[in-house]
């Protein structure tokens, strides 16, 4: 039995380090593994599969706890405000053994994206709904319409606006996005933004997760509120199977975390699950994948990956110039800090 938690922290100059058991070894079934240091939902992943529930009883539970607890104002309501002041919601739940998907993006004044996204899973025949009619579906499958701003969320959106919007993620416009607010309008020539863009810890894509049940079957499912201050309507790598998260109960799953917008543009879950198809262990599989990133970098991103192979076998790695690795596995009766060794990718 495995409870694992990994936490990413941007921090200078230091290593990334390797996630391993006391004695290497590593336990199988039920298992969860949850993306950064949200321990409330880990916990109570852990509790829905320890009394017997399924794979995606347990990653609703992770999710919905931390869009509940808001979890670094990165997922649920209230946080990442978009350049509009509006917060919405994307989500994903995926099935192992059927392949199936539920999903949402751009979820508007309903709380519980998870939950809505399992009832996409296993109400209809479709996998993704967004925007408005996302919600009106929400609405029919009993959710609570009502806001999703806080006072945190009105607050960073109105000291974004004071500061001129910065910084932002608009390319080729005028006027400056670099000293304006906008609207703006295309121009034909190059006129790039180099502000910063401020992914990371405090503002990036997602609660990743990925659960194992005691009959051995895998599901992962992800939760986020965004980028803060995204143009209205952008939606990231989160809720899109194979970027955000995937699974297939043949092989293993994957979960991500990071620059939502780069991570989509390698799908990189997807092909995490498909080295270990390959025969790769997933620690192995994991650093292949992001190896591709560093091959085609043009500027520093985050990105950073847990993966398990339908043995219950992990690995986890996560890329970025100056970042932190660290975890804690709960293996009862005793809790355990990871070791950390020095990778090179």
């Amino acid at each position: 039995m495995l409870l694992l938690c990994l936490c990413l922290v941007a921090i200078t100059d230091e290593v990334m380090p390797s996630m391993v058991g006391t004695n290497g070894s590593q336990d199988s079934k039920p298992f969860v593994i949850i993306t950064w240091d949200f321990l409330n939902a880990t916990q109570n992943a852990w509790k829905q599969l320890s009394s017997g529930g399924s794979a995606v009883d347990a990653v609703e539970s992770a999710g919905s706890t931390c869009e509940r607890d808001q979890c670094d104002h990165t997922v649920g309501w209230g946080g990442s405000p978009d350049e509009n002041g509006e917060t919405t919601l994307d989500s994903m739940i995926m099935d192992g053994p059927t392949l199936n998907v539920g999903a949402v993006a751009g979820l508007r004044r309903v709380k519980d994206a998870i939950s809505v996204a399992r009832r996409v899973l296993e109400n209809t025949d479709h996998s993704f709904l967004v925007g408005e009619m996302a919600t009106e579906f929400a609405k029919q499958m009993g959710f609570k319409e009502e806001s999703l701003d806080s006072e945190w969320s009105q607050k960073t959106h109105n000291d974004w606006k004071a500061n001129k919007c910065q910084p932002n993620f608009w390319l080729n416009v005028m006027p400056d996005p670099k000293n304006s607010c906008g609207p703006y309008k295309q121009v034909k020539r190059d006129v790039p933004n180099t502000g910063k863009h401020l992914i990371n810890r405090e503002n990036h894509d997602t609660i990743g997760i990925v659960a194992m049940d005691r009959n051995g079957s895998l599901a992962v499912g992800t939760s986020t509120n965004g980028l803060r201050h995204a143009i209205s309507g952008r939606v990231g790598d989160s809720p899109i199977p194979g970027a955000g998260a995937y699974v297939d109960q043949q092989v293993g799953g994957a979960a991500g975390t990071g620059d939502g917008d780069i991570m989509m543009r390698y799908l990189l879950t997807y092909q995490a699950v498909e080295f270990m198809r390959m025969g790769l262990a997933p620690q192995q599989a994991a650093e292949e994948t992001l190896r591709r990133i560093l091959k085609r970098a043009h500027r520093s991103h985050i990105a950073a990956l847990v993966v398990a192979d339908k043995n219950g076998q992990y690995g986890l790695k996560s890329y970025y110039f100056y970042i932190k690795l660290m975890g804690i596995v709960l293996q009862a009766p005793r809790v355990l800090t990871l070791s950390e060794a020095s990778l090179t990718v």
